[in-house]
């Protein structure tokens, strides 16, 4: 794409406008891949251009071959033209990176021949937000740049967001919204604290049910941002933490429990084709259900997993 510059204006704005993207997109696009000016690559965001200089830049197609060996399937949960839902497992990794050795989700998604956007860069190919390792659950992926811009918009606005389940090491007192600010951990760069200083972060909890012996109770959780840890964060920050997550203080041993108990069990959002809104869930994975099942009363948990029941818990939070 080439563009002579009307007026002086910086590179992301033009970016922004010609992709018809957000401004992080925009940004992430431009430090990724780059674009010239005057036959001059560059990738400093805020450049300003001046009137009559000349700004290429090309979307590129997403690479086929540069797939790690793949020895996991991954459950597609909704499938159409524009967008995939998946069942992400757990200990799967969304998109490659230098300190990732194993495949991952977008290497499963070239090695089936899923056509993908672009715009979020070469690592990134299709994914519209990302779920941490360990967490399981719902995530969506767009199948091209314009379903991209959409889907992420729909995040921005939160017409597009997920209802997780929880299992954690103390109950609540009540139904809570917690609204603290989270930054990276001074002290420990690996995790994320609640920090005045930080970006503004609210999440709703909801009791499900408690577990046989009282101990531990089943949760469910939605977001009203999108920050890294986010959930496990704000409960740490009222002294709960989610079974299987030593990062933030649940005492056990690795080998008890491997993973945290975090599902992303229901995707809300409209579908960029015809703006409709829809509902899917996430089937739970044997390990969320043997710990579930065996600490909780399956008649009562049956009934409180419902997806209607779960979503009608947080209309007051609205």
């Amino acid at each position: 794409m080439k563009i002579v510059v009307s007026k002086e204006q910086r590179v992301d704005k033009i970016v922004q406008k010609e992709l018809n993207v957000a401004r992080n997109q925009a940004e992430n696009f431009i430090k990724k891949q780059g674009v010239k000016v005057d036959g001059k690559l560059i990738k400093k965001c805020g450049l300003k251009v001046k009137e009559g200089q000349i700004l290429e830049f090309e979307i590129i197609s997403a690479k086929r071959g540069e797939v790690k060996e793949i020895d996991f399937d991954i459950d597609i949960i909704y499938e159409d033209e524009n967008l995939l839902i998946l069942n992400k497992p757990p200990f799967l990794v969304v998109h490659p990176a230098a300190s990732v050795k194993d495949a991952t989700v977008v290497d499963w998604l070239k090695q089936k021949g899923v056509s993908l956007s672009t715009i979020s860069g070469e690592e990134r190919h299709g994914i519209v937000h990302r779920i941490d390792k360990e967490t399981s659950g719902a995530l969506v992926v767009a199948k091209n740049n314009e379903s991209h811009n959409n889907l992420s918009s729909q995040l921005e606005r939160r017409s597009m967001g997920r209802y997780y389940l929880a299992i954690i090491d103390k109950p609540l007192k009540e139904d809570i919204v917690i609204d603290k600010p989270i930054f990276r951990d001074r002290k420990n760069r690996i995790k994320m604290a609640i920090d005045i200083n930080g970006r503004d972060s609210k999440s709703a909890f909801v009791k499900l049910a408690l577990s046989k012996n009282g101990k531990f109770e089943l949760i469910a959780c939605k977001l009203f941002s999108g920050r890294t840890h986010q959930i496990r964060v704000h409960l740490n920050s009222i002294s709960r933490h989610i079974l299987g997550d030593q990062l933030y203080g649940y005492k056990s041993k690795k080998d008890n429990i491997p993973r945290v108990m975090l599902h992303a069990y229901i995707i809300y959002l409209k579908d960029p084709k015809d703006d409709k809104y829809f509902v899917k869930k996430a089937p739970l994975f044997e390990d969320f259900k043997d710990i579930l099942y065996k600490e909780f009363d399956k008649e009562k948990i049956d009934e409180k997993i419902d997806t209607d029941y779960i979503i009608s818990r947080f209309n007051k939070f609205v």
